[in-house]
């Protein structure tokens, strides 16, 4: 499991996000950043994705390729009915 350095991340919501829903923070980061990813491993940043009702708990971590794929999906609808 990659360990993100947290006092150097920027976390961005959704403008259309309320206080009273659930949603979904992002951040990029320098993939130096995050111990145990290797240049070699990744591009020079990495993408976070958080959620915002818990934000202590786990964090998601994408490359830019796994970012892509990701979005492309949420477009897509690939995760609307996961039922």
């Amino acid at each position: 499991m990659r360990q993100v350095d947290l006092s150097r991340v920027e976390w961005r919501k959704s403008s259309l996000s309320s206080d009273d829903t659930d949603f979904v923070e992002v951040a990029t980061v320098q993939a130096e950043h995050v111990a145990g990813t290797h240049k070699s491993d990744a591009a020079d940043h990495l993408y976070l994705l958080r959620d915002s009702k818990h934000p202590d708990g786990p964090i998601l971590v994408f490359t830019p390729g796994e970012w892509q794929a990701f979005m492309a999906g949420v477009k897509d609808g690939e995760f609307d009915d996961l039922t």
